[in-house]
C-alpha cells in the first residue's frame, strides 16, 4: 500500500513537473510571437511615417503590456516627479529579461537601449533595433568604447534618453552589482543628467537561470531623483555619477 502511494506521488509530482515545462513551453512561443508581431507593425508603420518614435511608442503602449500584463503587472512609482521633456541616460538594476518591456512602460516618453553586441545577431530584432536607433556595445572589443561613448553622448545630445544597464550583465541572485563607470562618461559629455531606476520583482517573475522559467507576480519600477552632472569632469567625475547611481538605485530596492 505505501509502495502505490510513493509511486503516485512520484508520479504526480512528474506530471506536475511536465505540465509546468509545457506552459514554459507556450509562454515562450506567445513572447517570440508576441514580439514578431509588434515588430513587424511597428516597422510598417515606421517606413510608413518616417518616424522611430512612434514604433517606440507602441513598444510602450502595446508590445511591452502585452507581456507584463500577463506575467503579473506592473506598478510605476515617481515618475510623475520628473521633467521629461529633458533626455535622461537612464540606468537601473538588471535581473530579468522583461526588464526591457518594464523600462519600455515605466518611462513616458519614446526610450531607447544601449543592447549587448550579440543582439545584431538576431536578424529581426536587429531590424527594428537599427530602425528605431538603438546602440550595441561589444564587451570584448576594447577599442569600441571611445566610438561607443561618442554615440551615445550624439543621442542624448540630440535630445533623446537612453537606456543602460551598468552592472554590465543580468544579476544571478538578486543581488545589485557595481555600476561601472565608464558608460557615464558620455552623459557628462553631453551635459545630460542620469536618471536612476530601481526594478522590483522582475527576477521573480522570468529568473535569468533555466529555460523560461516564469512565475508570475507583481512588479514595480520605482522612478529616482536626476542626478547632476554638471561640473563633473574626468575619471573622478563618471567615478562619482556612477556611485551615486548605484546608491541610489540601491537605497530605492532598500538594499543600503
Amino acid at each position: 500500500m505505501e509502495y502505490r502511494q510513493t509511486r503516485a506521488a512520484t508520479g504526480a509530482a512528474a506530471f506536475a513537473a511536465l505540465s509546468a515545462r509545457a506552459i514554459n513551453v507556450l509562454e515562450c512561443l506567445y513572447t517570440l510571437l508576441w514580439t514578431a508581431g509588434w515588430i513587424s507593425v511597428s516597422l510598417i508603420r515606421q517606413a510608413l511615417t518616417g518616424r522611430p518614435e512612434l514604433a517606440l511608442e507602441m513598444a510602450r503602449t502595446h508590445w511591452a503590456p502585452g507581456l507584463v500584463g500577463p506575467a503579473g503587472g506592473l506598478t510605476v512609482e515617481g515618475a510623475e516627479a520628473v521633467d521629461w521633456n529633458r533626455p535622461y541616460l537612464v540606468v537601473a538594476n538588471h535581473e530579468s529579461l522583461l526588464d526591457i518591456c518594464v523600462l519600455f512602460m515605466a518611462v513616458p516618453v519614446p526610450l531607447r537601449f544601449l543592447l549587448k553586441d550579440e543582439m545584431r545577431r538576431v536578424p529581426f530584432l536587429c531590424t527594428y533595433a537599427r530602425a528605431t536607433g538603438m546602440l550595441f556595445i561589444s564587451r570584448e572589443d576594447r577599442r569600441a568604447g571611445p566610438l561607443l561613448r561618442r554615440q551615445v553622448s550624439g543621442l542624448l545630445g540630440s535630445g533623446k534618453s537612453l537606456c543602460l544597464f551598468p552592472e554590465g550583465t543580468r544579476s544571478r541572485d538578486g543581488r545589485l552589482g557595481e555600476f561601472k563607470s565608464g558608460s557615464f562618461q558620455a552623459a557628462i559629455d553631453a551635459g545630460v543628467d542620469v536618471l536612476p531606476i530601481a526594478l522590483h520583482g522582475t527576477g521573480k517573475v522570468l529568473p535569468p537561470t533555466g529555460f523560461f522559467r516564469t512565475c508570475r507576480g507583481p512588479m514595480r519600477a520605482t522612478v529616482g531623483t536626476p542626478i547632476r552632472v554638471e561640473g563633473r569632469a574626468g575619471a573622478a567625475g563618471r567615478q562619482a555619477v556612477a556611485r551615486e547611481a548605484q546608491d541610489a538605485v540601491a537605497a530605492m530596492l532598500g538594499r543600503r
